[in-house]
């Protein structure tokens, strides 16, 4: 147990680290595109134009880094403090201070986070301009002296050392021996941390003296990844053998390394050939005087061309490189694969365990699971998440309108907690994170992981399965009848949706302010009992209540349905938006349901809310009356 938690500390640091360069790669390409056409050693020498180089690499990267680590750690407040505490970092050194920025961006805005924590609820009306402005400016001071005093020389120390380690490396020709470390490491999901926290500065350092570093093709080559795919494609059995071809496009055009990790973890002996194959492509590097002027990010081949100095013989380098590393990749691989024994089955295992270990749910798991057959007979599909009462009703909701349409009648599609889905569920719809519970609920289930519940393309792709596959005939009178008694049992559904509950041209700071207020709304109504507001709060924070189209519907956790009186509905009107884990949210629908009688009305919300007209009208009614007009239009 302790040594997995020190595993996902480190992925989590790793993706920290990541997240603070990541947005700003477009700000690293301008620079490399600047340094590698005009320093004096560069494609076309400009004099004039290349003094823009020492500035963007000095003052713009580390800045942008630093603002976006405090921003993380504490909204656009925390930037500001963390941008300018590394003023120290940067003004007492003289190198670019990419690492020092990492570490100042992140602490100017936790202290400032700190800060307005402690003053919360305590600066009096009318001073909160004055204490917010010259709390950053007071606190950010300080920090920018500590660092310049203090982290800055520590920094430049510790770079020095890296910057000497990797020349001796490069010196004795022992630079592909990184490849052991490197490669391994991708598939423990610290490839980013290793590729823009530590090759990425020294990188920098090389490409402001030569206007190139072969670092940045230490963890981007997709070479030894590609090597291992092609392999299963041609030598590979059962399931891995047929997604293989569709990995291998992702991989190497689009960029994303990760797509090849479950196939390794399928067969550690795998790990040989990528690292054998890194190491190739490393040492082809160095001898042909390979190299980019920016980070290749995301690793695609075509990422790196972009970056690849313009000049033949760079380019000739760095595919070849690629090349090498791809062939002795895909030799050592046909060789385990072959002499080794195979299964048709494991990846959509290793695809669980590659997300498993990754600490968080992965963009490109779903190309590799639900790959399997959908059962041959149909009859039960289930839609589950955490509590089974908002988000899962919503779902099942537009999937029964969608199967009733494809003349898939007899078919019934219900909605249900996780912890209650019936062993005898065919199919079971889930949003991304929730799928690995429900798998383990219901393993012999078809399983289908959704980001969007209100407009998944998965809905479409699951009914065309049901179509062709479909040997029965339909049967809609039983599913005609089962709908007019859901409905004739949620009669009582008259009061749900009042004009009082719904609250237009709001503004919040958060989506945790706004569900606060949702939650203070439905117990103003007399809906649920005060804990419940902290319920609809977790239960955000274990998945995300965003349904997509801009909307969100946050509600309580299953342990607090005790807390609900009657159900009820509060609708939040927020024409600016706000932020929900990235996505944002103009209407929230505040949720509490009790006994199925919101049922009704939350499936005709999630009729009208599927069409993003409907969501432009809502967004810009002007009275309660009009919001709750367009959603019993379409009920």
């Amino acid at each position: 147990m302790a040594q997995s938690n020190i595993k996902v500390a480190v992925q989590k640091f790793g993706n920290f680290l990541s997240s603070m360069v990541m947005p700003n790669i477009g700000a690293f390409i301008a620079w490399g595109l600047i340094t590698a056409l005009f320093i004096p050693k560069g494609f076309i020498p400009n004099e004039s134009l290349a003094m823009m180089v020492d500035p963007m690499v000095t003052y713009l990267l580390p800045l942008l880094i630093a603002f976006t680590g405090g921003k993380i750690v504490h909204d656009h407040r925390g930037g500001v403090v963390g941008a300018i505490a590394t003023m120290g970092v940067i003004v007492g050194s003289d190198i670019p201070m990419f690492l020092g920025a990492m570490i100042m961006g992140p602490v100017g805005g936790y202290v400032i986070k700190k800060f307005d924590q402690l003053v919360e609820g305590k600066i009096k009306a009318g001073f909160e301009m004055l204490v917010n402005n010259f709390s950053a400016g007071i606190l950010g001071g300080l920090l920018s002296i500590l660092s310049f005093l203090a982290v800055g020389p520590a920094v430049t120390v510790f770079t020095g050392l890296l910057v000497t380690g990797v020349e001796w490396l490069v010196g004795t020709g022992l630079l592909p021996l990184t490849s052991i470390l490197i490669e391994p490491a991708k598939i423990l999901f610290l490839n980013n941390a290793i590729n823009h926290g530590v090759l990425t500065p020294i990188g920098a350092e090389q490409i402001k003296q030569t206007g190139q570093s072969v670092l940045l093709l230490l963890e981007a080559n997709p070479g030894p990844g590609l090597g291992v795919l092609l392999a299963y494609w041609i030598f590979g059995r059962g399931t891995a053998k047929q997604t293989a071809p569709g990995a291998s496009i992702i991989h190497f055009f689009g960029g994303i390394h990760e797509i090849y990790f479950p196939y390794i973890l399928m067969k550690p002996l795998l790990f040989i050939a990528v690292i054998l194959g890194g190491m190739s492509g490393v040492f082809t590097l160095v001898l042909l005087g390979g190299g980019l002027f920016s980070p290749a990010s995301p690793g695609s081949i075509l990422a790196i061309a972009a970056v690849t100095p313009h000049h033949p013989s760079a380019y000739i380098a760095n595919f070849a490189g690629v090349l090498v590393a791809t062939v002795v990749s895909f030799v050592v691989s046909t060789f385990i694969l072959k002499t080794g024994k195979q299964s048709d089955e494991g990846i959509e295992e290793a695809s669980r365990k590659m997300q498993e270990m990754k600490g968080k749910k992965s963009s490109v798991a779903q190309v590799l699971s639900n790959q399997g057959a959908i059962p041959e007979h149909v009859n039960k599909i289930v839609f589950a998440c955490d509590a089974g009462m908002g988000s899962s009703a919503m779902g099942a909701s537009l999937l029964r309108k969608k199967v009733k349409e494809a003349g898939l009648g007899h078919l019934t599609v219900t909605n249900t907690a996780i912890s209650n889905i019936p062993n005898d569920a065919e199919i079971v719809i889930t949003q991304e994170e929730l799928t690995p519970r429900a798998k383990n609920k219901v393993p012999n289930a078809y399983h289908v992981s959704v980001d969007n519940f209100l407009s998944s393309p998965e809905y479409d792709h699951l009914i065309d399965k049901l179509k062709n596959g479909e040997t029965e005939a339909a049967l809609n009178e039983v599913v005609e009848d089962a709908e007019a008694a859901v409905v004739e049992e949620n009669k009582s559904d008259e009061g749900l949706l009042l004009e009082e509950y719904v609250f237009l041209n709001q503004e919040f700071k958060n989506k945790e302010e706004a569900i606060r207020f949702a939650g203070r709304a439905l117990v103003n109504g007399g809906y649920v009992s005060e804990n419940y507001i902290e319920a609809m709060i977790e239960r955000d924070n274990m998945t995300s209540t965003f349904m997509g189209n801009d909307v969100a519907i946050p509600h309580g956790t299953e342990a607090a349905k005790k807390e609900v009186l009657k159900s009820g509905f509060t609708v939040l009107q927020v024409p600016n938006g706000v932020d929900f884990d990235g996505n944002t949210v103009r209407l929230i629908f505040g949720i509490a349901g009790k006994d199925g009688t919101h049922l009704e009305i939350l499936s005709g919300i999630a009729v009208t809310c599927s069409d993003m007209e409907n969501i432009e009208k809502m967004v810009q009614a002007k009275t309660a009356q009009e919001l709750i007009a367009i959603i019993n239009g379409q009920n």
